[in-house]
């Protein structure tokens, strides 16, 4: 079991009344639990929390006024994954998959697959389905992509990444997926936070990677290479990034950018491992969502707490 101690603020100044939706706390799966969590707003306003999707999204809305806005999020998070050999992976038929795997093989707002299917059947229409196939795209988009804060913005499609061959971690999961799903793989974009990211590339910040459909289980491929898959808490589950957005603002604001930490605990006694890269496939979610036993042991819910502000409701 990994665990992770995380911090997020977030600071505004409001020029005008504006709402804020925000998609920043981790979510709670039988792979992932949150044990302890605090969210605070300055100036003290309402909180509403509502959770939709499978894996649930969690949606904290708020009202706020003109003036300075910050919501600070504090949350102890443990993670247990599920390993597999690349080579026992295959991937799905289509006329296999089950009922809420198959949107995430149609085109969407950012991952135009089916402008894609002659790219993608020239690329790797020949190799050998699997996670194997799987793989050489996600190194694909790798090696043809340069890591540049600064050359996309918020509306770079998979189309555009692909022509400017630049981009930020977003634009690389949504070519990724756009080209996994031009060959019936189903692909979806996942948020979570950049540990293990090189100091080099700045400060921590805010991660985007994807899950690909193989076998029975959703599987993690990070196309940028910045984190160990081990490493990626899971924050929001969409489509693309149109679904899960950290914040999703509805009104004037200035904004600076987020201050995040992230930090690993380790307690060899109690079974508790840093994240580490290697070469087995890694999993947090299945079709059904029903954890391995030594899963449910390992986040038995007996040890767990929750906290949070008074002005904090649930939906």
């Amino acid at each position: 079991m990994i665990r992770f101690d995380l911090s997020i603020t977030l600071d505004y100044t409001v020029q005008s009344p504006t709402d804020f939706v925000f998609v920043v706390q981790p979510t709670n799966t039988p792979y992932q639990r949150v044990t302890w969590e605090s969210l605070a707003v300055e100036p003290q306003l309402p909180v509403v929390e509502e959770v939709h999707g499978s894996p649930v999204n969690r949606h904290v809305r708020i009202h706020a006024g003109p003036g300075p806005f910050k919501l600070r999020y504090d949350a102890i998070v443990d993670l247990v994954h599920h390993f597999a050999l690349p080579s026992d992976l295959r991937e799905v038929p289509i006329s296999e998959l089950p009922a809420s795997v198959i949107q995430y093989i149609y085109p969407s707002r950012y991952c135009q697959s089916d402008q894609m299917l002659d790219l993608a059947r020239r690329e790797f229409g020949t190799m050998e389905p699997g996670y194997g196939r799987v793989e050489a795209i996600r190194q694909w988009v790798q090696g043809r992509t340069r890591f540049q804060p600064g050359s996309s913005h918020a509306g770079t499609s998979a189309l555009d990444t692909y022509t400017c061959a630049s981009g930020v971690c977003r634009d690389f999961a949504h070519l990724m997926i756009a080209m996994c799903r031009a060959l019936n793989i189903p692909a979806r974009f996942a948020t979570g936070v950049d540990y293990g990211a090189d100091p080099a590339l700045g400060p921590t910040d805010f991660h985007c990677y994807v899950e690909a459909f193989l076998g029975e289980r959703w599987y993690i491929f990070d196309p940028s290479g910045i984190s160990p898959r081990m490493g990626l808490i899971r924050i929001g589950t969409g489509r693309d990034a149109s679904d899960v957005a950290f914040a999703t603002i509805f009104g004037t604001v200035q904004w600076s950018m987020p201050k995040i930490g992230i930090r690993a605990e380790g307690d060899e006694v109690n079974g508790i491992a840093p994240p580490v890269r290697h070469e087995y496939a890694v999993s947090t979610d299945s079709a059904l969502a029903e954890p391995d036993e030594a899963v449910t042991q390992l986040l038995a819910p007996a040890g767990i707490m929750q906290g949070a502000t008074p002005s904090m409701s649930a939906d």
